[in-house]
Formats: structure tokens, C-alpha cells, sequence
């Protein structure tokens, strides 16, 4: 296929026990474009008593755009203080993105099941809360939660939030995991795509609720460049974060498993 040109955006996952100035420049000095932040880099720095703007000036001194910030999940069948809680990690997390330049917010789903008609109206109050901070959410599907486990299903809620902020996100690993092809993904229309993640599914020991062991492209059986190019279709340009959690990379060298994708992920897209 003719070459796609993508931003490539090293996920903080993918180095899980690396202390975060680390992982920075590691992603920095082994040529990945951008980061993606979590909610729990930011608690992880508290407990070692770094507030967030600590953080927030840590990220800007490493040089690298920042791709995506992600929030707690949880939000979307929550109620009482745990609900209000959660809407406040919420709004904060898109704070701390605005002044990281960064425009792109994620959220998985819950994990477990609900009312439809209740998770998309959980959808515009977050939508409404990105768009004070001038950010889109992007809502992942998750292969190995009870309900919205499938592409089809969470688009059914996003549809009927139709909030202007609020788009999917597409992670080739869960697609690939919940049966899903890059074919459905070519289906989207212009715009539905919010943000793309991708990692390999391995070819054999997948276990029901486990997904620490994600892999690089190429290494298993995603069929990489038809996804790429099914993303490509749908007009998305924006950044696709590598977000591979594996204990057993976790073990090795973290500038080893971040060269090892950066040049696997070229390859495929060459």
C-alpha cells in the first residue's frame, strides 16, 4: 500500500515502571513524535510529592508534544459523590491538557454494564466539560469489559450523545481482540475517529478479562497495514499512540522496547 503518515505517540503504559522524567526521555532520544499521559502519572507523581505543575513543567522541559491525556474511567454509570468525584478528575485532567498544548482527552468505558440511554447522557456532560477546555474526548471501546465491548455498541452511544466533542477511539488490539476487522473501522464516517492506539494481539494464550500482553506490530495477528490504511480512509490525521502494557517488557531495557516498536511500526507504514 502507499505509505500513510501518521504521528507516532509512545503511550507511558507501554513503560509502566519507568519513573516518568525517564520515560520522557527515553520516547524523546529513540524518535517517537509525542507521549501519551494517564491520570495515574500524574497521582504517581504526587505520592513522590510533585503537584501537577511539577509534572506539567517535567513534560514541557522533555521537548515532546503531548499527544493525549487520559482521565479515570468509571464516569458513565456512576452516581452520588463517586460520580461527582469522578466529573471533578474529569475537568481537571482537561485543565492540566490546555496547558499542555495538548487538545485530545481519552476515556475507556466502564467496565461493567448499564443503561444506553444513560452512558450517552453521561457522554454530553463530559463533552460539555471538554469543550470549556477547548478539548475533544475520544471514548475507547474495551474487548474485555461486559457491555461495550464492541465497536458497534459504544458507536450506538456516542450516536446517541451526538455531542460535537465526543468521538472514538479506536485501538487496533481491542478491535482486533473483540473480533472486529479494518474493515469496520473503513465504515466510520469523517470525523467519528477522536484518537487511534494500537499494539499486537499475541497468536496464542489469550485468557477472558486479562490484556497485559500486548505486543509489538508485526509480532502477532493484527493485520497492521490493512488497519493503517482503514484509519487513513476515514480522513484521520492525527497522532496513533503505541500502548503496549507487558509485564515482560516491562523487564527489559526501556530504550530497547521503545526502539523495537518505533522501528516496527515504521516498517509496517512504510
Amino acid at each position: 500500500m502507499p505509505a500513510v503518515s501518521f504521528r507516532l505517540a509512545l503511550h507511558t503504559w507501554t513503560l509502566d515502571t519507568t519513573p516518568l522524567a525517564e520515560a520522557l526521555r527515553t520516547a524523546r532520544e529513540t524518535g517517537w513524535d509525542a507521549v501519551e499521559l494517564r491520570r495515574i502519572d500524574f497521582v504517581r507523581a504526587a505520592e513522590q510529592g510533585m503537584d501537577a505543575d511539577a509534572v506539567i513543567d517535567v513534560v514541557k522541559k522533555s521537548g515532546l508534544p503531548v499527544a493525549c491525556v487520559g482521565v479515570e474511567h468509571g464516569w458513565m454509570w456512576a452516581d452520588g459523590d463517586v460520580r461527582r468525584r469522578l466529573l471533578r478528575v474529569f475537568a481537571e485532567q482537561c485543565e492540566r491538557a490546555a496547558r499542555l498544548g495538548c487538545a485530545t482527552m481519552m476515556s475507556p468505558v466502564d467496565v461493567g454494564a448499564g443503561d444506553v440511554k444513560a452512558a450517552a447522557g453521561s457522554v454530553k456532560e463530559v463533552g460539555d466539560i471538554a469543550a470549556r477546555h477547548g478539548v475533544r474526548l475520544a471514548v475507547e471501546f474495551n474487548s474485555q469489559a461486559g457491555q461495550l465491548n464492541r465497536l458497534d455498541r459504544l458507536r450506538e452511544v456516542l450516536a446517541q450523545a451526538a455531542h460535537p466533542q465526543c468521538g472514538l477511539l479506536i485501538d487496533a488490539y481491542h478491535l482486533t481482540r473483540s473480533g472486529g476487522t479494518p474493515s469496520d473501522v473503513a465504515a466510520l464516517g469523517a470525523g467519528e475517529i477522536g484518537y487511534v492506539q494500537f499494539s499486537d494481539v499475541p497468536a496464542t494464550g489469550l485468557e477472558p478479562g486479562k490484556a497485559l500482553n500486548r505486543l509489538p506490530p508485526g509480532h502477532g495477528v493484527v493485520p497492521f497495514k490493512e488497519f493503517f490504511r482503514a484509519i487513513a480512509a476515514t480522513g484521520y490525521r492525527g497522532y496513533v499512540s503505541y500502548e503496549a502494557p507487558n509485564p515482560a517488557a516491562w523487564a527489559r531495557p526501556p530504550a530497547e522496547v521503545a526502539r523495537e516498536a518505533l522501528l516496527a511500526t515504521r516498517t509496517l507504514l512504510s
